[in-house]
């Protein structure tokens, strides 16, 4: 039996997405939207360019969950983007309602499926599909340290003039303006990034990736980044359809891995067909685990508020 992938939300984001995914051909695709039209119209459209592209995949839109029934992954790109001059975290309460009615119905019509979370701010809008969708935490994760670590290798190669795909990094924490890029496991072929970089230039590099997003979003000035975004989720949409056990940089919750408990950050997973498989605890310095400590409480905040309206 064929897989199936459900994208909720049909924005550039999600119709990304639901693109990348049938050009891959790793599963049958539904597209949904409560905009009537919209996904029927880009599923429609993508269907018609297998015939080109040469995938072979059913990819259908819709206003409802019905048809997303037994989805094997449920990736929630629905939302409010961020416009120039807005936060993260400004997107809090205007999105909760969206990812948390999607949970809800992902969750009633596809109870075994793993949930991917890309909705902005990230952290706090996975802890409320967590909660929502009454899943195990294996099964909700969120895609933001992919996208941060890609932002993070591409300004280091483009600084050195080197291949991307020589270049190994990883970003922790939450995603947002506290994320925390680790320069000591930062290198090139092996090369530590300090021994081919400058402090003042890694730090400016590092201060480019934790405002990644943001410039984006001041040149599009009526969007935010897509396809990056898209591509990242896809990468982790793979793992788990194809089970093959990348560990990647994703939103997980924690139980005490790093002293943290009741809440989402970016740490490195192992992905599979259950979800997060195992959770790694990287050795972090003083310094690191303070930055980490900083970012863990700007999404605490973040829950916290949530909690409030959960109860009200």
């Amino acid at each position: 039996m064929r897989k199936k992938v459900t994208v909720v939300g049909a924005g550039n984001v999600g119709a990304s997405c639901a693109l990348r995914i049938a050009d891959k051909e790793l599963a049958d695709v539904v597209l949904v939207d409560i905009v009537e039209g919209v996904p029927q119209g880009k599923g429609l459209d993508m269907l018609e360019s297998g015939p080109v592209q040469g995938y072979d995949v059913s990819i259908v839109g819709t206003n409802g969950y019905e048809a997303t029934a037994n989805s094997d992954v449920v990736v929630i790109t629905a939302g409010f983007p961020r416009k120039p001059g807005m936060s993260r975290d400004d997107l809090l309460l205007a999105n909760y309602d969206i990812v948390s009615n999607a949970a809800k119905q992902a969750a009633a019509y596809s109870p075994n499926a793993v949930l991917v979370v890309v909705t902005n701010p990230l952290d706090a809008m996975c802890w409320t599909a967590f909660k929502v969708s009454g899943f195990p935490k294996q099964r909700v994760v969120g895609m933001a340290g992919i996208l941060d670590t890609a932002r993070f290798r591409t300004f280091i190669a483009e600084e050195l003039g080197v291949s991307v795909e020589s270049v190994t990094a990883l970003v922790m924490g939450g995603h947002g303006d506290t994320m925390v890029p680790l320069v000591r496991l930062a290198s090139v072929s092996g090369i530590p990034l300090a021994e081919l970089l400058d402090q003042a230039t890694i730090d400016r590099l590092v201060q480019r990736t934790r405002d990644g997003g943001a410039e984006i979003v001041k040149y599009l000035k009526t969007g935010s980044a897509y396809y990056a975004p898209s591509a990242s989720a896809v990468e982790m949409v793979e793992s788990v359809i194809k089970d093959k056990k990348k560990v990647l940089p994703c939103s997980a919750y924690l139980e005490g891995e790093y002293g943290f408990t009741g809440v989402f950050a970016g740490v490195p997973v192992t992905l599979g067909a259950a979800g997060i498989e195992k959770i790694y605890e990287v050795k972090l310095s003083q310094a690191e685990q303070s930055m980490l400590a900083k970012s863990a409480a700007s999404v605490e905040e973040l829950i916290d508020i949530l909690k409030r309206k959960m109860a009200s």
